[in-house]
This record gives structure tokens, sequence and C-alpha cells, in this order.
């Protein structure tokens, strides 16, 4: 523990060096066919991953991996473009690291999002999911082993791990950007194959709306450290056995191009109405 202490510091600290001790009130990690929202942070200095001490490094295409931390909305936000994922061959404590860098940053509000697949038989790709909730029924977790005091409880509360006055900004902001938004639960599977057509039923029967690979550990451990968290998916397809056709990752860049434009009129108007109590 002494040791991710000691690594959490230096991160944060060549992060600083980079761009000041102005006070960074959201932290964003965006999803597959996501990363676009980044480019239109003004005053943006951009930070690439193999450049931090202790980052790892993205693997995946549709992530450029890198920091950008600017001005959004008149908020001074840190951007990732491009996350870390437990199939790369990361550990969970890897996958989490930026999150926990974040916090030692001294950033208290975090905006997930993810591309998903969709698992809701009434819903369509394209829609925008607001996240209330969790499943994983992987054995793995973030948080196994020792627990770091200095960042958290070793056992603590979940049911506000998706901040309820948050999904109510999110809400709000849909309301009055005109663009629609659905509410559900987001399950995780470890990936990288897509989940088979009986883990897509067995999803649905779970009470799952959407299927992905991330996302969830991000919230766990944002949730062990207090951080004010909103999760947003982007269904960029519907899951295994619900078309009869083959899923591929191609689809869900091309998805997610389509959508740029009113997920990033969501997400700004998200950025800009977030209550500044939450990054205090």
């Amino acid at each position: 523990m002494d040791e991710l202490m000691k690594n959490l510091s230096e991160t944060a600290e060549y992060i600083k060096s980079k761009v000041g001790e102005e006070k960074i009130e959201i932290g964003l990690v965006l999803g597959s066919g996501l990363g676009d929202l980044a480019d239109e942070i003004e005053n943006a200095v951009v930070i690439d991953y193999h450049d931090i001490p202790h980052f790892p490094v993205s693997t995946v295409p549709g992530h450029k991996g890198r920091l950008v931390i600017g001005n959004l909305e008149g908020r001074r936000v840190l951007c990732m473009q491009g996350r870390f994922h437990y199939y790369e061959g990361w550990t969970m404590q890897q996958c989490v690291y930026p999150i926990r860098t974040m916090k030692a940053l001294g950033i208290n509000s975090l905006l997930l999002t993810n591309a998903a697949g969709c698992v809701n038989m009434d819903w369509q790709p394209g829609d925008l999911m607001i996240i209330n909730d969790h499943i994983k029924l992987i054995q793995d977790n973030p948080l196994r082993g020792m627990n770091p005091d200095a960042l958290g409880p070793r056992f603590f509360d979940m049911c506000t791990a998706y901040d309820p006055d948050l999904i109510e900004v999110a809400k709000k902001a849909s309301a009055t950007t005109g663009v629609d938004t659905r509410e559900g639960v987001y399950m995780l599977f470890t990936g990288p194959s897509f989940e088979t057509k009986a883990e897509v039923r067995f999803a649905r029967i779970s009470g799952a709306d959407a299927v992905g690979m991330s996302t969830v550990p991000e919230a766990i451990t944002a949730s062990h450290m207090k951080m004010h968290t909103l999760g947003i998916s982007c269904l960029t397809n519907m899951a295994a056995g619900i078309l009869d056709q083959p899923l591929n990752h191609e689809e869900v860049i091309e998805t997610g191009n389509k959508v740029k434009a009113k997920f990033t009129k969501l997400i700004r108007e998200i950025v800009k109405t977030w209550p500044k109590s939450k990054t205090e």
C-alpha cells in the first residue's frame, strides 16, 4: 500500500507539473468511439499515457490513449481519451489506477461513458442510457487484496455508486437539449469476446438493460473513494441473439461516430449544470 500511495503521488505531481495547481472539477472517461469530445476542450494540455509515470497504455482501437486537461462549458475538466480494460491483460488494480490518480489530484466528481450492447429489446442502437445501477458477477474486484486505507474503508456501501442527484442532472440535461435518454442497468462481462446468446438472455433475466466490458471497476473504485459518479452508455449494437447477425468492433465505432453530435450535446450540458457542491 505504501508503494501504491507513493506511485499515485508521483503520477499526480507529474500531471500537476504540466497543468498547474488549478482545481480540476470533473474527471471524464470516454469510451470506444466517443473520444472526440476531448477535442472540444479549450486551452487544453494533452499528455500521452506513455509519458505519465506508472500509467498503463491503451491498446484498443478507438482509444487515443491520452489525458486532455482544460475547460469545457466553463468547468475545468480532466478527460481520458481511452481507458484500460481487464481483457487487455491489465489487472483490475491497473485498470482503475487513473481513477485513483484523479482522486490524488483532488477530483471528487467522475463522469464515466462507454459503448455497450443493448439487451433491452424495446430500445435500439444509438440510444443513450443513464446508468442507475450495475451487475458484476465476475470474481475479480479492483479492491481485492490489502485495502488502501488512505483512499477508503475496507467495506463500503454501493447503493449510491451512481449518484442519484447526478442522475437527475442528466435527466434535466436530456430535457434541456432534446437528446432522448434511457435509464437502466449495466452488466459487466470481461471480454474481449462478445457475449453469447445465452449470456445475453441471462443478462436480461437478471435485470440488465445493457452489457459491456468496462466502467464497473471504475465505479467501484470511485465509490470506495467517495467520488460522485455518473455513468452514460452509448448503446452501439443490439446484443447477441437479438438480431440474426454477427457482432464486431467496427459496428461499435461506427455507431459511436453516428451519435457523436447528440452525445457531445448531452455531455456538454451535463458538465455545464454539474452541481458545484459535488466537486468540492
